[in-house]
């Protein structure tokens, strides 16, 4: 079993108070929109595939489906990516995956969030593989039973075992580092 990696900057409760505080700067209703979401973090004149990503992500913590996210929501989101365990993360990457909301990913779920991590991630290392090779692979290494879906139970066990699999299976586009330092950048 993969072990879980450590945190290249360890976040503290001050840096998680310091982004709360800017949360309420930003915020003084108490809700977070979509765009104001996409301002804290910098994404405003980005490529598509960042501005769907972080999209997606919004989504998945908007725990109440109200389009907002209010001061709960945002300071579990905080928490999560910045302090969660490698169960917490893989869940919630399982939770961004599967779209339907159906507990099992099928391969269109899979395919269509491997190709936006392609254009944000995977196009600046050395993986020569297409977003369907990706997806292919995921399914040859994930789904036991062959039946073309993968349940939460699969993905957690198929994704530690394999270190390849782990990184792209739990969206690590180096969120810490990202949250932190767009964060900063705000007046």
């Amino acid at each position: 079993m993969i072990q879980e990696k450590s945190h290249s900057e360890e976040v503290n409760l001050a840096q998680i108070q310091e982004m709360c505080v800017i949360f309420l700067r930003e915020c003084p209703s108490g809700a977070l929109h979509l765009h104001e979401f996409k301002r804290i973090f910098g994404i405003q004149s980005s490529s598509p595939e960042e501005s769907l990503f972080l999209e997606t992500i919004f989504r998945s913590f908007d725990t109440n489906q109200d389009n907002t996210l209010d001061f709960i929501e945002y300071v579990a989101a905080l928490n999560l990516i910045l302090r969660g365990s490698l169960e917490e993360r893989l869940k919630w990457s399982f939770k961004m995956y599967d779209r339907d909301e159906n507990g099992k990913l099928d391969r269109k779920e899979v395919k269509s969030l491997i190709r936006i991590l392609h254009k944000i991630k995977l196009q600046k290392t050395e993986v020569s593989l297409t977003p369907s090779q990706i997806c292919d692979r995921i399914f040859e290494l994930v789904d036991n039973n062959n039946d073309g879906e993968i349940t939460l139970s699969e993905f957690m066990e198929g994704a530690q075992k394999d270190e390849w699999l782990i990184d792209l299976l739990n969206l690590d586009v180096q969120t810490s580092g990202w949250v932190i330092q767009n964060c900063r950048k705000l007046p």
